[in-house]
């Protein structure tokens, strides 16, 4: 990537959200440090356990104000209406190239007109936006003196945050789903990239399926793993194991069916070994894009879905040519247990290597290559001009 500097290569900064631990938006980060092992990584907070860091490469990273704010490490999202002001203070004067990985704020950084910012968003910030009612009702602040201050809030936060998305000079969506909601809420059009997922790691089983559904989800509210357990309380033939942690899981322990398997954290060897012989993967939650529902393709598992967010671009409906799951129409009980009817009328449709053959789309080196074409083909343009 040339530029008009004697070295003739660009410096690049890598701007992210918070760092907390290893999941979607950190895979992201980790493969654009990949493409660019010379960046340097800067975030609102920095919270990473040391066992969990390897994804950074040995890289340190420059964090705001909001690190050393009193109880940031358990309750840094609670400094959010801070956050706008923290990253715009972020010193990016000396890098070239500036690449920021955004769900919250991160896109808001400050740039001139000499530096190239190109921002990969995985989201408006949904609870600011579309929702925002939904975040009230399960927060409890749907009413009263408390809800009104929220709402002012988050007023101000859409204001911020349209305003800093138009300084960003080129925007990626990770879906074509996340694409319509900028130009919705931003009015910017996006490049679709969509997120890296390690199919290296999550491969066909050799074994035969065993007879149960299965789940893997962070337990909070709009994963709608509620409706899950309620669509197999009606279904006390079928076995489905639930995986993951999170606020809902003693709500969710409750009175669970005998049929109904929460499991808890499990490690990512024996999700592969469970993924690998389950009979189909339920995913009931309007997701921007959805990793899980690919790791589960990866292992030749079909999938039964919500027929919204990023499900319409990573499964194959049993309708369509080389099918590789069923999406239902509604997050409602009754759409999942007709769903689960029709994928045992048609299971034997279903091909495992149909489902490895759709996640290999998203493969991590598809990722690579994309947005470093793209990164490449940006700067270019813009020393150009």
């Amino acid at each position: 990537m040339p530029n008009d500097k004697v070295s003739g290569v660009p410096s690049i900064a890598i701007v992210c959200d918070w760092l907390e631990s290893y999941a979607g938006a950190e895979r992201v980060i980790e493969e654009i440090i990949n493409c660019f092992p010379q960046a340097e990584i800067l975030a609102v907070v920095d919270f990473v356990a040391e066992k969990d860091r390897g994804f950074l490469k040995g890289k340190s990273v420059k964090t705001t104000f909001i690190q050393k704010l009193p109880f940031a490490r358990k309750f840094y999202r609670h400094y959010l209406p801070l956050m706008p002001i923290a990253i715009e203070q972020l010193d990016l004067n000396k890098y070239d190239i500036v690449i920021s990985s955004s769900h919250a704020v991160a896109k808001g950084i400050i740039t001139g007109p000499d530096q190239l910012h190109v921002s990969y968003i995985h989201s408006p910030l949904r609870y600011a936006w579309d929702m925002q009612n939904e975040y009230l009702e399960q927060s409890g602040t749907g009413s009263g003196i408390k809800s009104w201050f929220i709402r002012y809030l988050l007023h101000r936060i859409r204001i911020w945050d349209v305003t800093s998305a138009q300084r960003v000079d080129y925007i990626i969506a990770n879906s074509n789903f996340i694409a319509k909601r900028i130009k919705k809420f931003y009015n910017r059009q996006a490049d679709v990239i969509y997120p890296p997922v390690d199919i290296s790691t999550f491969k066909q089983g050799t074994n035969q399926r065993k007879n149960y559904f299965i789940t893997v989800s962070r337990l909070v509210g709009y994963k709608k793993i509620d409706l899950i357990i309620d669509a197999f309380r009606n279904l006390p033939e079928d076995d489905i194991i639930i995986i993951g942690d999170g606020p809902e899981k003693e709500k969710l322990k409750e009175n669970l069916p005998e049929n109904v398997k929460l499991l808890g954290f499990q490690p990512q060897e024996k999700i592969i070994s469970l993924l690998q012989e389950a009979k189909a993967f339920i995913f009931a939650a309007r997701e921007d894009f959805g990793i899980s529902p690919v790791e589960a393709q990866a292992c030749g598992t079909p999938v039964i879905a919500f027929n919204a967010g990023g499900t319409l671009e990573t499964i194959i409906d049993i309708r369509a040519e080389n099918p590789t799951g069923i999406l239902f129409g509604a997050q409602d009980k009754e759409s999942i247990i007709n769903a689960i009817q029709v994928f045992k009328k048609n299971s034997e449709r279903i091909k495992p290597e149909n489902c490895r053959t759709q996640a290999e789309k998203f493969s991590s080196a598809v990722f690579r290559k994309n947005m470093k074409n793209h990164i490449e083909k940006s700067w270019k343009t813009h020393i150009e001009n």
